[in-house]
């Protein structure tokens, strides 16, 4: 039994070779590229990987090439992992001793571990990602931050084994601001756009951030949890906004758009 491991990219330089140095106990390497301008396809040749392209289009997020790259997996079994991300050696043992005997199981929740600055996020853990599966039995929709849905059982590796984790790199803060506005862009392309109330774009912003900073201990971290409770409250604050925007500027072109047939019919008239 073989493991793919396949890694979707775009613009990808800054961990790229870390994460695929990460990858060479697996069976293969491939790389799912959304047209980079930064030379990502080329180093990942380099260092061995299989490159596939995907046409990025008007894409900021890579869900749309998902199934792409699963489908150019040559294995099975597919380990997806994005390119700020390190694969342990007890995870690889642990999937290839998985693999041997699956029974009905098709598919695996992994813990991550996720990093700001140089430290570690306790708030956000486990933040399971399901990124291992028989690829025959996939199906991931191309929307933002959408979940693979698996046609067979699906189990989660225990929040303790810490050492199966999913290890995500910080990224420095001004792509942390990058990410979060074309995110949070993404996220009202699959929400439903309508007016916010003041209090609603005050109150849920400060919940997100007492939730990250005080409930899931973002405290605890220091300059570096309080970063993060921030940055998750700017990212709600964000999608609200951009929530209401899309619904007041499209009730504003409606208007005028109206008014302009409406006085076209009347010139008509004389």
């Amino acid at each position: 039994m073989a493991i793919s491991a396949v890694i979707n990219t775009y613009n990808a330089t800054e961990h790229l070779e870390r994460v695929i140095d990460n990858l060479r106990g697996f069976d293969e390497i491939v790389v799912c590229d959304m047209e980079s301008t930064d030379g990502t396809p080329e180093l990942a040749k380099s260092l061995g990987a299989r490159v596939v392209t995907f046409p990025k289009g008007d894409y900021n997020y890579c869900e749309p090439a998902r199934m792409t790259a699963i489908y150019a997996a040559r294995s099975q079994w597919v380990l997806v992992v994005d390119a700020d991300e390190l694969v342990t050696n007890e995870l690889r043992e642990y999937l290839y001793d998985f693999i041997k005997n699956p029974g009905a199981v098709k598919g695996i929740f992994i813990p991550r571990k996720n990093h700001i600055l140089s430290r570690f996020d306790p708030s956000s853990y486990p933040d399971y990602q399901l990124r291992f599966f028989d690829k025959s039995c996939v199906n991931w929709p191309p929307t933002v931050h959408a979940v693979p849905i698996i046609k067979g059982d699906v189990l989660r590796i225990p929040p303790a084994r810490k050492d199966l984790a999913l290890i995500h790199l910080p990224h420095n803060l001004t792509g942390q601001v990058e990410r979060t506005n074309t995110y949070s862009t993404a996220e009202v392309a699959r929400r439903l756009a309508r007016p916010v109330s003041l209090m609603e774009l005050w109150f849920k912003p400060w919940v997100r951030f007492l939730k990250s900073y005080i409930l899931k201990g973002g405290w605890t971290m220091g300059v570096a949890g309080y970063i993060v409770a921030r940055n998750n409250a700017y990212y709600k604050f964000l999608t609200l906004a951009k929530m209401h925007e899309h619904s007041v500027m499209a009730e504003f072109h409606d208007r005028y758009r109206a008014q302009g047939t409406h006085h076209k019919s009347g010139a008509s008239k004389h």
